[in-house]
């Protein structure tokens, strides 16, 4: 099996809407996949990284392909390169995600503590500041492996 890219899991994610969203929507369900990814399986969903931008993670490699663009419906990826556990990992993202919009996923990766949160906070960075500081993954996995310990409290 190949190793996924994260335009392979953002052409998955968008085969579930049977309609077009926010680009917003879309960088933030892949934050979601990779950081369960890293939580639940301790290994990355694919190899590249997100970014603490002011408006919450993103990833560049995405932003690249979707810049100028306000909704989105297709993508050049390749679902195919996902394993079978790797696919309901994602399904499961979605399920508890998926009807949340662009902006409700923001906030969520801004609460306290939140990777996003702490690799701003770490670099001083104030709300509004422009930023590309690499959001480690370390710093997801904890967190993710965190938020899973409390579920099941």
């Amino acid at each position: 099996m190949c190793n996924p890219s994260v335009h392979d899991v953002a052409a998955y994610l968008l085969q579930y809407f049977n309609h077009p969203i926010t680009t917003m929507k879309l960088q933030k369900l892949a934050f979601f996949s990779q950081g369960w990814s890293l939580g639940l399986l301790d290994e990355p969903l694919f190899q590249e990284e997100f970014q603490a931008w002011r408006h919450g993670p993103v990833c560049y490699e995405l932003y690249q392909r979707h810049r100028g663009q306000y909704f989105i419906s297709d993508w050049r990826g390749n679902p195919d390169r996902l394993g079978a556990y790797q696919k309901r990992l994602i399904d499961g993202v979605l399920q508890n995600y998926g009807a949340l919009s662009g902006s409700d996923l923001s906030e969520l990766t801004h609460k306290q503590g939140t990777p996003w949160s702490t690799t701003r906070s770490e670099r001083g960075l104030r709300d509004g500041a422009w930023a590309d500081d690499v959001i480690d993954k370390g710093v997801m996995q904890s967190y993710f492996r965190q938020q899973l310990l409390n579920q099941n409290t």
